[in-house]
Parts: C-alpha cells; structure tokens; sequence
C-alpha cells in the first residue's frame, strides 16, 4: 500500500464520487464543490472542493448562501492536502470555525488482526434496534463527553432504511454498556469507514477499542471493502499505528452556525 495513491483512491471514490449517507439526504455537485444536504439532524457539509485561490472567496460565499438558504448549519470538512494552501485560513475570515484536527488513517482490512482478546465477562453484541442504539449513544456520551444524539438518530435512520450500509457493535460487561462503535459500508467502493470507538473511563487500556477495529475490519473484508479508513483521534493515531494504519492526511471539520 501506498498512502499517496490510497489518498487519491480515497478522494476519488468517498469524497469525489460521494454518496447521500441517509434517509433524505442529497449530494449535489456544483461546480467545484461536492456537498450534502439534508434534515437538520444529518450530516450536512461540503466533503471535497477543488477551486483554485481566485475562485475560493466565491466559492465559500456560495455554500454559505445555500446553507442559509436551507436554515442548515454546516461543516467544511478540509484536508490537509486540499487546495488552495490557506483554504483554511479564508474558511475562518467567513465565519467557520475549525474543530479539533484528526488523522485522516487507512488500512488492508484482512491485514488486521483477526480477533483480539476481550476481557473476562465482556461480550460484543451487534446493534439492530433501538435500544442497541440507546446503549451506543450512552457510550458515547459517557466517552466523550458530548451530546450524541444526533449520531443516534443517524444510525436508526440508517439501520431501517438502508441496514446494508451501516453496523454498529456494543461491547458489554456484566450487561453494562462499556464500549461501541460503529461503521460505513460504501457500496461500489474499496472503503469501510470506522466511527466511534469510545470506551467509558474504568474500561480504557484493556484492548476494547483494538477488538472493535478487529471486528469492524472483518465484517469490512467479508463485504468485499478492501480497506478501512479512520480519521483517528490523537489517542487513537498511536493504536492504530502499531495495527499497521497508514497516515495519508490529516482533515479538520469547520464549523458554520446558521
């Protein structure tokens, strides 16, 4: 594998060539900008440009309006590769703020370790319904400190309308929620997204979020996805690393409140 070439494989079939990720959602090519729309509790935001310096002013301007338009607040997800070079700084002149950066990560999904040990009394459970989904949403409020219901109501979405595209795992101990992740099959492309992969203080450091990569990467090869990307979290970046992850990026999500 090589980043560079897994980079533009990345770009050409998951941002380039993107597709509406749920129920309601559109993804419109306008001009330079590839873009999804959808309900407010979607994911809304642009997923890749490619103007040069002279038209990125306008460009941006033409996001905000339809955004607006839409009463939708929105993200610009940019990479580090992504031209032109103060793309982010323009985005913060318009009004956007940046987020926490990640990595944007990938690796041979039947590369990965096939299974990893759990701990005694811990058991993996997939999520099909509604209260999977509570216990996911749990983890990763507990996790990461953040609200995260809308990430819910994505994956309920996604689980009843389109369940070939999404796969959510739970790691359980004693019944209690402690671990969860989740994942995004592109169909017709090479790439399975992993997403999530928190783990609740008191079960950190024990090969939770090791096995959750495992068990996402194998359902991932079993369904024809030759790869497995991660834009990985600074805690994540060195885990990953050691389970063999290439770095081909890095991508930071600006904000834009309507």
């Amino acid at each position: 594998m090589e980043p560079q070439h897994l980079r533009d494989l990345y770009d050409l079939q998951l941002r380039r060539g993107a597709r509406p990720d749920g129920p309601g959602c559109r993804v419109e090519r306008v001009g330079a900008v590839v873009r999804q729309t959808g309900p407010a509790h979607a994911w809304n935001g642009v997923l890749w440009s490619g103007f040069d310096a002279a038209g990125a002013d306008r460009a941006i301007a033409g996001q905000i309006e339809h955004y607006r338009a839409a009463g939708l607040s929105f993200e610009w997800k940019l990479y580090g590769h992504d031209t032109p070079a103060d793309l982010g700084d323009r985005l913060r002149a318009a009004g956007f703020t940046p987020e926490e950066p990640e990595t944007l990560m990938a690796a041979e999904a039947a590369a990965l370790p096939g299974e990893v040990p759990l701990p005694d009394g811990v058991e993996l459970r997939a999520v099909t319904d509604e209260a999977g989904v509570r216990q996911v949403v749990e983890v990763h409020e507990r996790a990461f400190g953040t609200d995260s219901s809308k990430i819910g109501r994505q994956l309920l979405d996604r689980l009843a309308a389109d369940p070939g595209t999404v796969t959510a795992v739970v790691a359980l101990a004693a019944g209690e929620p402690v671990s969860a992740a989740r994942m995004e099959l592109y169909p017709g492309t090479d790439f399975a997204g992993l997403w999530g992969g928190g783990t609740v203080e008191g079960w950190r450091g024990r090969g939770l979020y090791r096995a959750l990569v495992a068990h996402r990467a194998r359902i991932a090869a079993a369904r024809g996805h030759r790869y497995v990307q991660v834009d990985a979290a600074p805690t994540s970046r060195p885990i990953l690393h050691r389970l063999g992850f290439l770095t081909l990026s890095t991508t930071t999500p600006y904000a834009y409140e309507v």
